[in-house]
């Protein structure tokens, strides 16, 4: 079964079009059943309803604070029964207990290659204005895990762009979202619903075995050499199992020697 996807969005939605573009031809293991807007005007929402994918809006401007906010967006979240969070130009920051609600399973594309230009007042053509007034030469876009440090989760993938000499933070911007952002963030969606789903086969595969079947694997590598394939419980469990055979012959060993006797 595919993964639910949710995209939450603040303005235009050309990362959230780059996706829905992406659907079955790059995003196969997974499908967005829902774009979360926090603002009420915001153009990707009609993205969205062109595409037929449902919408909500829950806007910022409503919540006293950042908590509050990420309250109500978790409590949206978890109504829907979403298994991973797209942040396509989300301008809202969340508070800690999204991402560890949804660890490894919400991730952001940032407009600069991490760790260059980016934290806290770091997005749309501030990243740009900065690199260009830094002088880099090459630039990029960066899709990453979501954690509770703004732009600090693990980098899934990373792609680079040329900035060229006549460059302004307007042409530097198209040209990132085209050449690297639409590029990398449908391919880590991509990937992050397909590693889940081989995540669930492994421990659907490993919940079919039975305790029989468990101990049968021990016996087989009882020369302990596969000893990390059983797991510590199971072979604690064996070891248990095969000492009280080893007291059982003792015992039987030493009634012969009486009855020798």
């Amino acid at each position: 079964m595919k993964k639910r996807i949710g995209v939450l969005v603040s303005g235009s939605g050309t990362n959230l079009q780059a996706l829905i573009d992406a659907q079955e031809k790059i995003i196969k293991s997974g499908e967005i059943v829902l774009v979360i807007s926090s603002k009420n005007d915001a153009f990707a929402l009609k993205r969205a309803e062109k595409a037929g994918i449902n919408t909500t809006v829950l806007a910022r401007k409503d919540y006293c604070d950042s908590h509050q906010y990420s309250l109500a967006l978790l409590g949206e979240l978890k109504k829907n029964n979403l298994d991973v969070i797209v942040l396509a130009g989300f301008m809202s920051v969340l508070d800690e207990c999204i991402p560890r609600a949804f660890e490894n399973r919400i991730i952001n594309v940032h407009p600069s290659l991490i760790p260059s230009f980016c934290g806290e007042g770091m997005y749309g053509l501030n990243v740009h204005r900065a690199a260009l007034d830094y002088g880099v030469k090459i630039t990029g876009a960066t899709v990453h895990y979501v954690n509770e440090i703004v732009d600090g989760g693990k980098i899934i993938f990373q792609k680079a762009v040329e900035v060229l000499e006549n460059d302004t933070p307007e042409s530097l911007q198209k040209r990132v979202m085209e050449q690297a952002e639409w590029i990398i963030l449908p391919q880590a969606v991509e990937k992050v619903c397909s590693d889940l789903m081989e995540d669930k086969c492994m421990d659907e595969k490993e919940k079919k075995l039975t305790d029989a079947e468990i101990y049968e694997k021990f016996i087989k590598n009882s020369d302990f050499k596969d000893v990390e394939l059983v797991g510590r419980c199971c072979v604690d469990c064996a070891i248990d199992d095969i000492a009280d055979i080893d007291d059982s012959e003792e015992d039987i060993n030493s009634s012969k020697i009486k009855s020798d006797k």
